[in-house]
């Protein structure tokens, strides 16, 4: 028992000299008390323990060092599983106490839906960039992924207005697909692409935001300036924000209010809760007060599910006009003749066109913001909901419009979205 023991100190000493120390002189200045002088070689600066050299051990210092030093490592390679002669060291492990790894939650979310989120570029086939000889972008915007066979869900201001344009779409991987508007609903604002990837892609799970509540944290991710997996979070301010209460006429819906940044280029990126479920689709932003609304999920998916039923019903096809409407009530007018609006006295209702997206069927038929329509193929417009029944119900609208001082008639041709 007292020889192991010994031996083993020895052998810890030896593997310590080994490694740290080679020569006698610099490790006696640190351990004079361990070694003796007669342990040294004349001709070696190498060094041998006493015990060693004890005669009972049947050692002496005329060996070679470079052997009895093989027998410590022997030693290490016998006793190590059973006496532990060298420390053991065990890998780190992360600690699943720390508040980083318990109250993270925003980046649990963020890591589990990235992938799903896209970014949507816009490009000009009329031209070519000079130094990159491709078409440059006209804008860009976000999506998400609802189908893993490359179903997508977007704004739809982000997709529509531009003519002889190509849609790009970037996955969270760097890969791009070429995309086409599938359906559009400029009401609702929203839009679905189709692209044809070459393998499943993963969809986000759309939840509900009827649940939502006041104070309730949420993400919201996109694509601003191409730069995709950008996140922002905040809380809900309001679940149920009207149209009127933001001053968006002929618009009969309400938006989630949140305090989450939705910046240029975020429009169409995914709301999401805590649970990795989309509630929302980023929409709009207030810059001067710092909120954004966003459109609930409620409304895709009526969206989605009227898409589907023109593509099992080819004869209800959608028709995209590219205007925004006010229907005129008896406030409208009087506060359009307070303004100077030269406005017909016998006209008593009708729909006051507000916005005109460029290069759509509207704009190619000579419609301006402004104009009043009065008539659409032989019907009374009593608002802006009759343009858009005759529109889905006729290929050719016959309009009647009050413009200046006079009326006049127009012919549009309203695009067929498959």
């Amino acid at each position: 028992m007292v020889f192991r023991q010994r031996l083993l100190a020895c052998t810890r000493h030896l593997i310590k000299t080994y490694f740290f120390s080679r020569t006698a002189e610099n490790y006696a200045k640190t351990r004079p008390s361990t070694f003796s002088a007669s342990c040294f070689h004349e001709n070696q600066k190498h060094f041998l323990p006493d015990c060693f050299s004890h005669p009972r051990y049947g050692f002496n210092n005329d060996y070679k060092c470079y052997f009895l030093s093989a027998i410590p490592l022997l030693i290490v390679y016998v006793y190590y599983k059973k006496y532990h002669i060298l420390p053991c060291v065990e890998a780190a492990t992360i600690r699943t106490d720390s508040p980083r790894s318990q109250f993270n939650f925003i980046a649990d979310v963020v890591e589990g839906s990235a992938n799903s989120v896209v970014c949507i570029d816009i490009k000009n086939t009329q031209r070519l960039d000079f130094f990159a000889w491709t078409p440059p972008s006209m804008s860009n915007g976000s999506g998400f992924i609802i189908d893993s066979d490359g179903l997508i869900l977007t704004n739809a201001h982000v997709v529509m207005g531009h003519p002889q344009s190509a849609i790009q779409v970037k996955l969270a991987n760097g890969t791009v697909y070429p995309g086409k508007v599938e359906d559009i609903d400029v009401h609702s604002d929203l839009a679905a692409i189709r692209i044809k990837p070459k393998g499943k892609l993963s969809p986000l799970k759309l939840g509900e935001s009827k649940s939502l509540r006041a104070g309730e944290w949420v993400i919201a991710m996109g694509s601003p300036l191409t730069l995709s997996n950008t996140v922002t979070a905040g809380i809900v301010s309001s679940a149920h924000r009207t149209s009127s209460e933001l001053q968006l006429h002929g618009k009969d819906m309400h938006y989630i209010q949140t305090d989450a940044s939705i910046t240029f280029g975020n429009s169409g990126g995914p709301l999401i809760n805590l649970d990795g479920e989309v509630v929302g689709i980023n929409s709009m932003k207030v810059a001067e007060a710092g909120i954004s609304f966003a459109i609930p999920i409620e409304y895709a998916k009526i969206f989605l599910e009227r898409s589907k039923n023109r593509k099992s019903d080819p004869s209800s096809t959608k028709r995209y006009l590219g205007i925004t409407m006010i229907g005129l009530n008896k406030d409208i007018l009087r506060e359009l003749q307070y303004r100077d609006h030269h406005v017909a006295k016998d006209i008593q209702e009708g729909a006051i066109v507000w916005k005109v997206v460029i290069g759509s069927p509207a704009h190619r038929g000579g419609l301006v913001p402004g104009d009043i329509v009065v008539e659409i193929n032989g019907s009374k417009v009593k608002s802006s909901n009759t343009v858009y029944e005759v529109m889905e119900k006729d290929s050719v609208l016959n309009m009647k419009i009050f413009r200046g001082n006079g009326y006049y008639e127009v012919v549009i041709y309203p695009e067929d979205i498959v």
